[in-house]
């Protein structure tokens, strides 16, 4: 009897947050060790099938760092990174391009589907909605630091993904962009999902990772910041409390909330229903980034 009352609370409780949030784009980035433990991205998914089942509007953006590093790996090519990102040359991009529609974005949309709602992938082997141009960074020395067929987004179709939602369909996102020329470009996943969540003027931007939100000290899992002004967040990057894989998940969530997006959260997305605590409880379970 206890545990059906406190079942009930727990669905009165999200009463309020299901009226609240009913139609509004929340924009759900999925990467990490989601994209390899297949039971656990599949619960995350039932988790956004939910989501939509009482009248949210999701967006599925997904990367594959550790796919394609596999895929060139048996392909017999060995990695080359630069500043951190990897050199993309025109066979890298089409194992990347096979390995993001093929093996994460297709059985991502299959999934959806088996769970019940309808699913789209929108990539550069379908329906495109996110166009790049060719990102330079700067050397220690001033030069330009080639990176090959990497990008930086430069628009996003809005329109298609907002009409996708409407119809009731998850958009589902693959990170490899077009050019305005015909071309294609590898783009950072992090940095789409940020932008997609400016785009569509999202609700909120949910990155799922493998860590418990933003440590103010890495080594203590305890240390976490439940919730932070974009100010503070900014202040922990100049003073190196945020450094490598959490830094451009900071940057797509200070996007999104720069564009027009209400909030951004980085959630542990290998905790049992992390998504739906993080936006249907009062406490959430991950770091909450604010204007």
């Amino acid at each position: 009897m206890e545990k059906a009352i406190e079942k009930a609370a727990a669905l009165i409780e999200a009463m309020e947050y299901i009226r609240r949030f009913r139609d509004r784009l929340v924009v759900v980035k999925l990467g990490g060790s989601i994209l390899e433990d297949i039971q656990l991205q599949r619960k995350l998914l039932c988790d956004i099938v939910f989501m939509a089942t009482v009248g949210m509007r999701p967006i599925i953006v997904h990367g594959g760092g550790k796919a394609i590093t596999k895929a060139m790996a048996e392909a017999g090519l060995e990695p080359v990174w630069v500043h951190g990102r990897r050199y993309t040359d025109q066979r890298t991009l089409a194992i990347a391009e096979h390995t993001l529609v093929n093996k994460i974005n297709n059985p991502i949309c299959r999934a959806i589907e088996e769970l019940g709602c309808k699913a789209m992938g929108l990539h550069s082997l379908s329906s495109c909605v996110v166009f790049a141009e060719p990102l330079q960074l700067e050397g220690e020395d001033g030069r330009k630091l080639d990176l090959g067929l990497v990008g930086k987004v430069s628009h996003i179709n809005a329109e298609l993904l907002t009409t996708t939602c409407n119809a009731g369909v998850i958009p589902v996102l693959a990170t490899v962009a077009c050019t305005k020329t015909g071309g294609k470009l590898n783009v950072n996943a992090d940095s789409v999902a940020g932008r997609v969540a400016a785009a569509v003027q999202a609700e909120k931007l949910v990155v799922l990772s493998d860590t418990h939100g933003i440590l103010t000290d890495i080594n203590d899992p305890e240390s976490r910041i439940s919730s932070a002004s974009e100010a503070r967040i900014e202040q922990m990057v100049d003073d190196g409390t945020i450094t490598s894989g959490m830094k451009p998940k900071v940057e797509a969530c200070i996007t999104a909330l720069d564009g027009g997006a209400k909030k951004a959260h980085i959630i542990d997305g290998r905790i049992p229903h992390s998504l739906l605590l993080e936006i249907y409880t009062d406490k959430g379970i991950g770091t909450q980034i604010v204007k």
